[in-house]
């Protein structure tokens, strides 16, 4: 029997993600906000956890500098993404997070279902639309740091929070705002953190 954890911030849709699953394979499935996923991943060691690049605090998941953020998913588990063409940037912060597979949105139920085995089996699942949308995408100027900031501030974290969360000083995390900021070409922080949403970033 595979493990599956769903997480998502939206219940209805998570639970609905679960109930395919539970319908359509051998699959034990077990459903989950963020705030859960740290101890739901602990205690029940999936062998695959599903996320939604769209849903917000997706990107909590997505940390590719192997500290604080990535912590939501310790024990480490086999990530498979939902994405959609539209959010290249979030496609290859996802890969450089070493997610395993990679789902289209649009695409049919069996994708899904193709893509949890394929991934639990140790394998890599790329739907051919979310490739294509890889080689299009432009490169993201940001480091892993920068990004882990930017989008912490996105979420309206104050620099002292985002500072206790990522084992940061306040005046470093000034430094990786205005290295964003400088990066993306942005008047300020707030135009940043929107030119980052537009490209997929964060």
């Amino acid at each position: 029997m595979t493990k599956v954890l769903v997480l998502h911030s939206v219940s209805l849709v998570r639970s609905a993600l679960a109930a395919l699953l539970r319908s359509e394979g051998r699959f034990e499935v077990t459903s989950a906000g963020w705030r859960a996923a740290a101890r739901q991943t602990e205690s029940l060691r999936p062998d695959v956890t599903v996320v939604d690049l769209d849903c917000p605090g997706a990107t909590a998941v997505l940390a590719d500098d192997g500290r604080a953020d990535r912590q939501v998913l310790a024990p480490p588990s086999p990530v498979l993404v939902l994405a959609s063409t539209g959010a290249p940037g979030l496609l290859h912060r996802a890969f450089r997070a070493e997610a395993r597979g990679y789902v289209d949105k649009d695409g049919s139920p069996g994708r899904l279902v193709r893509a949890v085995r394929k991934v639990a089996a140790g394998e890599r699942f790329i739907d051919a639309s979310l490739a294509s949308a890889f080689m299009e995408a432009d490169p993201v100027p940001l480091s892993p740091r920068e990004l882990s900031v930017l989008t912490r501030a996105a979420e309206g974290d104050s620099i002292a929070e985002i500072a206790c969360t990522l084992h940061l000083a306040s005046g470093t995390v000034r430094n990786y705002m205005a290295a964003a900021t400088r990066k993306t070409g942005a008047r300020n922080l707030i135009d940043a953190i929107r030119i980052s949403r537009r490209a997929g970033w964060v």
